[in-house]
């Protein structure tokens, strides 16, 4: 990757002109098929979400051309050494944040402060026809009544990048100016997992009070086209109760050491080679809760020992993924005491902890094994 492609990090310096996305057909009409209330939710499912899936296929392309995967130079404000793809990744998922009015702070994992979002300038100007003036006052207008926060990870496995593995990217959205001190299970209202291997898809998750759906969750794939031609995979992605006629259990036991450590996980982990459990693991977060998504059943697990200290934070990896799977049916909790990740407030931006999550009959096994 050339260094001109690498940008800066003083997000608010970016005057860039502004880019109206026009999403498909078929997302605009899911989007509206889930009930939400179109007098407060308007500019989420016409601008926000829809620019967030143009970020990710933004970041598919530019992964596509980053033959060369190195160092930065720089670290995060956690003394992570950045990649030069994280780098990339963290800058276009900005540029799509810049595009929505109703985004007033975001931090990431990279830049792990919450910052005030600065939307990209207007385009009223005198060369502007009559109907995009009207579609940016309308969105200014949608803008005033909504706030979000947006909490996210560029680019989540970055470690397995290089020998080109799946990688995705994780992003939270908030109601309101901050998600710290908040309930994460009031107020994060969507999370979205980007998915970048052969094909480049997301699955998006929505949990909006006073919505006719009290919660959906979808995948959609993302071509060369964008959110302009992108397409409903899979309107409903539903993790199966076991007993509902599963025929192959997936298991993905993160954090694999640990089991020299700790007992119980050792047990676990022979309990699903003993019970013809498939193992589908890559090291990547989220492709590999993502498989579990797709295939309808599957555990992740990524326990804490005291040798084997918690890596994955709060904001940016736990709370999406635990959003996105409750919303498709399953759980996620914490294994060192097994509540649900969604029931405590995040405090501070480098919260870290454990997860366990999957189909809802697995995660209570894992539960009664090591707890």
């Amino acid at each position: 990757m050339s260094d001109e492609m690498l940008p800066s990090n003083d997000w608010n310096d970016h005057q860039r002109p502004p880019s109206t996305i026009s999403a498909s057909p078929a997302l605009i009409a899911h989007l509206s098929s889930l009930g939400l209330p179109p007098a407060t939710r308007s500019a989420l499912t016409q601008s926000l979400i829809p620019s967030i899936l143009q970020g990710i296929s933004d970041i598919a392309k530019a992964l596509r051309n980053s033959q060369q995967v190195s160092l930065a130079g720089t670290a995060n404000s956690f003394g992570d050494d950045q990649l030069n793809v994280d780098v990339v990744a963290e800058d276009l998922v900005r540029i799509a944040l810049a595009r929505c009015p109703c985004v007033v702070t975001a931090s990431s994992e990279e830049d792990p402060v919450e910052r005030p979002v600065v939307a990209s300038p207007s385009s009223s100007s005198s060369s502007s026809s009559t109907a995009q003036k009207e579609e940016e006052e309308e969105e200014e207008e949608a803008a005033a009544k909504e706030q979000y926060t947006i909490a996210f990870d560029p680019l989540d496995g970055s470690s397995i990048i290089a020998p080109n593995w799946t990688v995705g990217t994780i992003i939270g959205i908030w109601d309101g100016p901050s998600a710290l001190s908040q309930s994460p299970g009031a107020k994060q209202i969507a999370a979205v997992l980007g998915v970048y291997g052969p094909r480049t898809t997301a699955i998006v998750a929505v949990r909006v009070p006073g919505a006719a759906e009290p919660s959906a969750c979808f995948e959609v794939g993302l071509g060369d086209g964008g959110v302009r031609e992108c397409e409903i995979v899979r309107p409903r992605v539903r993790l199966a109760d076991v007993g509902g006629g599963v025929k192959t259990r997936y298991f993905a036991p993160a954090n694999l050491r640990a089991a020299a450590e700790d007992p119980k996980y050792m047990a676990l982990v022979a309990h699903y080679i003993q019970n013809k459990y498939t193992l589908r693991y890559s090291g990547g977060l989220v492709p590999d809760v993502v498989h579990a998504l797709v295939k309808g059943h599957g555990i992740y697990l990524s326990p804490v020992t005291g040798a084997s200290k918690a890596k994955l934070r709060r904001l940016y990896e736990l709370c999406p993924l635990a959003l996105v799977v409750e919303c498709a049916g399953g759980r996620a909790v914490d294994p060192r005491d097994g509540s649900d990740v969604l029931e405590r407030a995040v405090e501070n931006c480098d919260e870290r902890g454990g997860l366990v999550c999957g189909t809802a009959e697995e995660v209570e096994l894992v539960r009664k094994m090591l707890l």
